[in-house]
């Protein structure tokens, strides 16, 4: 999963690999500071689409090419930032959707993943399964 995000003007999107099992013990800590919630509620929310949440993270991302950066500092629209999987996590999601979703469903929800992987990117470094994004 990748937090991508895209200031207007800016003319590439930055773009971080978020792996909450990877995020070192002061960043999850200064998160939990932040957000008020627990490393657990906060990779939920994350995911749920908490502005706060959103807001921690991509301050942590920005954080590490600019330490002095404050959190106050840190402000974007809803459109400029998002959470997106790599074609190898759509992949995986796309077989269990195969083997899971209703008959009558199916074939739309496999035609709704088959576009959203046409259109992720690729992750050079991806290798075997996909971790979940929450970290139980």
């Amino acid at each position: 999963m990748y937090l991508v995000y895209s200031p207007e003007g800016s003319d590439e999107p930055q773009r971080w690999k978020y792996n909450p099992r990877k995020l070192m013990s002061a960043e999850r800590e200064s998160i939990e500071r932040l957000t008020g919630s627990s490393w657990t509620e906060f990779t939920q929310k994350v995911v749920q689409g908490s502005s706060l949440c959103r807001r921690a993270l991509l301050y942590t991302f920005l954080k590490r090419a600019n330490p002095p950066l404050k959190f106050d500092d840190v402000d974007f629209a809803w459109d400029e930032l998002e959470l997106a999987y790599s074609k190898g996590e759509l992949q995986e999601m796309r077989e269990a959707a195969a083997e899971s979703a209703p008959a009558d469903m199916r074939a739309a929800v496999l035609a709704r993943i088959d576009e959203q992987i046409a259109e992720a990117f690729e992750d050079p470094d991806e290798e075997g399964k996909a971790q979940p994004p929450i970290a139980a």
